[in-house]
């Protein structure tokens, strides 16, 4: 007997096996050009899916329909994607230029097209990471919608129940709803989704837009109805991938173009041969650090600086935000827009045209006979992105005897992070990035450590970090086995070992950067998802990100400035 149980498969193995199952199925379709997911096609990937239940999609396995994985995967796909039978991956293919409006996820930055009423356009810039992301969204959508199905026809034929009927009625009567009608409509809905009247209620308001008030109903219905179409009439769902996206993923198109950009305007602007100091995050904080003091005077003496960093944080203090940028772009802040389609926008800090006496970093008074350095910030990236545009941006410009190797003098990345032990908005600072599904591992020397955010009112963790495939296909078991394993893993994210495997390349294979760069890395906890309710889909940050956000960033800038 002992020697059978010796062999048994442990969950986190059954769900290591689950992921790697998907992403291989999902090259193979991608490879093939299209498939049907819920049809033959689309089996691996959903049976994988099931196997795994990832934290994300809470309720998966269940018989009940999961409401928060459904609000966390529509606010990352476009509006209306679920009333689409054909959902069609493209590169960017000039639809831009079209009459087609841009439908923009409010949580995903991806460009997309309704083409016509059964048509939905996803345009890819972003790498596999980015496929992977929606295909893995799609087939929980998918698996979601025959739940449905499976509550509202009662027979071969196709017969549907009452609450079916009466959802139908007051989605498709276009007048806005009465406060009775909608609560009639929440019974029947409630029903199909086997949750409570209660449950419908607390999220309703949630899924609402201006537009669209009555949001839940038109998924929960649209959902149905394509599934009924699906079994009865065999009208299958299709996601197919554009030959153009399958001839240009890899080639680094966006990300080159992404760099050129950049050290055009660096080499227009005379700093291409400056020390530069790269530095991955949000747009806001090391704007707001270096010039918030100087441009809100008035209210920086009367509050402490993070209770002024959490007033800009919010979206009501527009007007002071707006000041904070006037002031940067009068001292050498150069704003550069994406049009590459990277979606990654940067700011580049000229540090020559700023009075660095003005800000509260307790930097060193001492006037040293040394170059300026340039700051280059860019927005996050996306999963593997991140190799390819920092690999891009690391090479030298030009070509041959005008080829320019840039000063890089060193790299600093903070980023948000599930973490496994500890909170939301704790900090994780890591020593080693481990690349999920592979024996790649990246040790490196962090020149930022615990003791220097210690004591700042936020837990501090270290060790080694994963970086995952996708955040939406994690599950406990996979999670607790590298928390208890040798490999002391605190936490995981989507772009670190992408980073360093290119910062690596660059300094110490290619030769196009200094070798002894400085590189920095630190996430805040955006969430726990070895927690119940603690994970991605239970909701944002709130103001408990803006702390951990500008301790890291003040002690980026204070070691670069020092």
């Amino acid at each position: 007997m002992n020697k059978f149980k010796k062999h048994e498969r442990t969950r986190a193995q059954e769900s290591s096996n689950a992921i790697e199952r998907m992403y291989i199925t999902m090259r193979h379709l991608f490879n093939r050009g299209f498939y049907k997911p819920m049809g033959i096609s689309g089996e691996t990937l959903r049976e994988a899916l099931l196997v795994l239940r990832p934290e994300i999609y809470g309720s998966i396995a269940d018989e009940k329909a999961e409401l928060e994985g459904i609000l966390y995967v529509i606010d990352r796909l476009p509006r209306g994607i679920e009333e689409c039978r054909f959902i069609n991956l493209t590169s960017d293919e000039g639809y831009a230029n079209s009459h087609f409006e841009a439908i923009i996820p409010p949580k995903r930055r991806r460009n997309c097209y309704r083409i016509d009423n059964e048509q939905m356009n996803i345009e890819i810039t972003r790498g596999r990471s980015e496929i992977y992301d929606i295909l893995t969204h799609l087939t929980f959508l998918f698996v979601e919608s025959h739940k449905i199905f499976k509550r509202i026809v009662i027979d071969d034929k196709g017969t549907t129940t009452r609450d079916w009927i009466k959802l139908k009625v007051a989605v498709l009567n276009k007048k806005k709803l009465t406060k009775q009608e909608r609560e009639i409509a929440i019974t029947h809905t409630a029903n199909i989704l086997g949750r409570t009247f209660k449950e419908l209620s607390d999220v309703y308001n949630v899924f609402a837009t201006k537009k669209h008030p009555e949001r839940l109903l038109e998924i929960v219905y649209w959902l149905g109805k394509l599934a009924i179409e699906e079994v009865v009439n065999n009208n299958k769902r299709t996601i197919t991938f554009s030959p153009v996206l399958r001839e240009r993923l890899g080639h680094h198109i966006h990300g080159e173009r992404w760099a050129d950009t950049i050290k055009e305007t660096l080499k227009k602007e005379g700093l291409l041969s400056r020390p530069i100091h790269v530095i991955s995050a949000n747009l806001h904080s090391v704007m707001n650090v270096l010039y918030a003091p100087q441009a809100l005077k008035t209210l920086a003496d009367k509050k402490d600086i993070f209770e002024v960093y959490e007033a800009l944080s919010s979206s009501e203090n527009e007007s002071l935000s707006n000041k904070v940028t006037q002031k940067a772009l009068q001292q050498g802040m150069i704003y550069i827009k994406d049009t590459s389609g990277t979606n990654i926008n940067i700011q580049i800090f000229d540090t020559a045209k700023l009075d660095l006496s003005h800000t509260d970093l307790e930097l060193d008074k001492s006037e040293k006979n040394i170059e300026k350095p340039v700051l280059f910030v860019m927005d996050y990236a996306f999963g593997e992105q991140a190799y390819e545009t920092i690999d891009e941006f690391l090479k030298p410009f030009g070509e041959g005897k005008d080829k320019t190797h840039l000063n890089i003098e060193s790299i600093s990345i903070m980023g948000k992070a599930g973490i496994l032990e500890g909170g939301k908005g704790d900090i994780m600072i890591p020593s080693a990035h481990i690349f999920e599904g592979t024996a790649d591992n990246y040790p490196f020397k962090n020149e930022l450590s615990k003791k220097d955010l210690d004591n700042q009112g936020v837990e501090i963790f270290e060790g080694s970090m994963i970086t995952v495939l996708g955040t939406s296909l994690q599950n406990k078991d996979i999670l607790k086995f590298f928390y208890n394993s040798t490999w002391n893993v605190i936490g995981l994210e989507m772009e670190g070992a992408h980073y360093q495997k290119a910062i690596q390349a660059a300094s110490k294979v290619r030769g196009s950067i200094n070798p002894g760069v400085k590189v920095r890395y630190a996430y805040y906890a955006s969430d726990n998802p070895l927690e119940t309710g603690s994970t991605l889909a239970s909701g944002g940050l709130g103001t408990s990100g803006v702390k951990p956000t500008y301790l890291i960033t003040r002690k980026i800038l204070q070691q670069i400035l020092s």
